[in-house]
């Protein structure tokens, strides 16, 4: 048996415990989220072919929004067929609605406007809408996103 003394834990410590542990978790808890904000997604890997639900119905000028593997996609419907592009803005992530009377892409949040091909007209948009494979076959319409 030890006959040496033990220290007891004074208010002093345990209130620099507390405050220690507190600061600790609150670092994670604002660190963690920043972190996985500023840290890219990872990128390539699979890809993603989904039916577009109603395509034989789209006229010429139609547009329809879906989700492919987690991403907004936009496919719309011109005379030479169909085309696909991110329905997010390449600004800051809003999405993109179609006009067929303009034949142009419009972001409501800051005025972009993207042509037909996805390109950047006018607006703050660093870059062009991306764009996805689009493959018809058996009369139905498959959008590919990788």
């Amino acid at each position: 048996m030890s006959t040496e003394p033990q220290e007891k834990l004074g208010r002093r410590d345990f209130l620099d415990w507390l405050v220690a542990l507190g600061s600790t978790v609150l670092g994670a808890a604002m660190g963690i989220p920043a972190l996985a904000y500023l840290w890219p997604a990872a990128q390539g890997g699979t890809s993603r072919s989904v039916e577009v639900d109603g395509a034989a119905n789209m006229a010429v000028g139609d547009s329809k929004v879906l989700q492919v593997g987690g991403k907004p996609v936009i496919v719309v419907r011109d005379r030479a067929g169909f085309k696909a592009f991110s329905a997010a803005c390449t600004h800051l992530g809003c999405l993109v609605r179609w006009s067929a009377a303009k034949q142009e892409f419009l972001c409501p949040c800051h005025a972009a406007v993207f042509d037909k091909n996805g390109d950047v007209v006018s607006g703050p948009p660093p870059a062009p809408l991306p764009p996805y494979d689009v493959k018809e076959a058996g009369g139905k319409v498959y959008v590919t996103v990788t």
